[in-house]
């Protein structure tokens, strides 16, 4: 009997998901664990591997199309096989396998039309690992993938690229075409004239573009600007480095990770901040989830730590590294990069060089913080003496309809405090 592949639930939080890319053509024969397509949420990006052996009968769905989670995509069986009871719409009782979408616009279906015969290995590797071997200069042909039916992953290229130099290959000419290449479609010229072309964005950027708009069209934001004596905070971070050359301590603590433990504390004075503002009323939590946004290839996510508030130090910096390496690799938990899985978020671009920035709030946070660069600049020492001074530059944005203008200053005033005199 014919069976029904559905576009799968990538966590509770994830109602639908964009069609990258097919790996199989109608006709086509499949062997269970073989990659059938890609998909991508608004944030990471997935395979589905088939779970039986069979024809490739049907595709509901092309690529780029966004498809509702557990809706069918294609249907495997053998040939000659009906597909008629599994097509989007077919039963309308069937709620979750319906996409919403009207009858004269229902999904095309691409059936059975000729056999195809699947010859030569194939290298299993997910786009994500093709991607940044080409960026670290690995040749994926002296990869061993640790992934299912091996699968070549982004961890084995991680670590590939750790390895001495005769351990990899640097690719200083274009790979051999012996390998199909699995990379994003290049954006389509739309319009173009003498001096400009008009692209198509890709549909991570639609989806981050339209939360950043709602964020701001649905919420009354205002910043408010503070700058902080960094001076313990480095005098912190020269302890932790020295710890770490000793073999004291493993974890490698940064900056960043003091300034969200400071944060952490003053969350823990200021509840009011760590909260969800949900129209007519407002969650208050607590505990302290923290979200992190971190600059990945795909574009900014915000995956959340859960009880930040419980972590040392050094736990709390081990966590969130964790979590930033997840975001980048692109198999952090869909989950933890929705916006209500945070309480409150940090955006640091101090890095950047950036020294004043208005950040925008992931709702329903009530706020969220900017932490800038730290420059020197004057400041009395003592009466009548003044110096130089490292001052990192803070932004704090907030939901007028949450906090009032009060509170938002108070709460700021007291992220300086902790940076200003953390002890851990």
């Amino acid at each position: 009997m014919a069976t029904p592949v559905m576009m799968p639930r990538q966590g509770q939080s994830v109602e639908s998901c964009i069609l990258g890319q097919w790996y199989k053509e109608v006709g086509e024969d499949v062997n269970e664990g073989d990659i059938l397509f890609s998909y991508e949420t608004d944030k990471a990006s997935f395979e589905e591997e088939a779970k039986e052996a069979g024809t490739l009968l049907a595709r509901f769905f092309e690529e780029g199309d966004e498809i509702p989670v557990l809706t069918n995509v294609a249907v495997i069986g053998k040939k000659g096989e009906s597909i008629d009871e599994f097509k989007p719409g077919a039963s309308a009782g069937d709620e979750e396998n319906t996409p919403e979408t009207p009858a004269e616009e229902a999904p095309k279906v691409f059936e059975f039309e000729v056999e195809e015969e699947q010859s030569g290995a194939r290298l299993r590797i997910s786009p994500l690992a093709r991607n940044m071997a080409e960026k670290m200069g690995v040749e994926i042909q002296t990869l061993k993938g640790t992934g299912p039916h091996g699968r070549i992953i982004a961890r084995d290229v991680e670590e590939a690229a750790q390895k001495p130099a005769a351990a990899k290959t640097v690719v200083e000419k274009p790979a051999p075409k012996a390998v199909p290449v699995s990379k994003p479609a290049p954006a389509a010229v739309i319009e173009s004239g003498d001096d400009f072309e008009v692209k198509s964005i890709p549909n991570i950027r639609k989806l981050i573009a339209n939360a950043m708009h709602q964020s701001l069209q649905n919420s009354a934001q205002l910043t408010h600007h503070m700058s902080a004596d960094a001076r313990q905070l480095m005098k912190l971070r020269k302890k932790f480095k020295a710890q770490l050359e000793a073999g004291e301590i493993k974890q490698n603590v940064t900056i960043n990770d003091l300034v969200c433990y400071a944060v952490i504390r003053a969350l823990e004075k200021y509840p009011q901040a760590n909260t969800h503002f949900l129209g007519d009323k407002m969650k208050w939590f607590k505990k302290v989830h923290l979200g992190l946004a971190v600059d990945t290839e795909r574009g900014l996510m915000v995956p959340a730590l859960k009880n930040a508030d419980d972590l040392s130090i050094t736990g709390l910096s081990s966590q969130l590294k964790q979590l930033s390496t997840a975001a980048r690799a692109g198999n952090v938990n869909p989950d933890l990069l929705s916006p209500a899985a945070a309480t409150f978020t940090v955006s640091n671009l101090g890095n950047y060089g950036v020294e004043m920035f208005t950040p925008v709030i992931n709702l329903p946070q009530t706020a969220i913080l900017g932490v800038c660069t730290i420059v020197p600049r004057p400041k009395e020492l003592e009466e009548g003496v003044y110096g130089f001074v490292p001052m990192m530059g803070l932004s704090l944005t907030y939901d007028h309809q949450a906090l009032d203008g009060g509170e938002a200053t108070l709460f700021l005033a007291e992220i300086k405090n902790q940076i200003e005199n953390l002890q851990v």
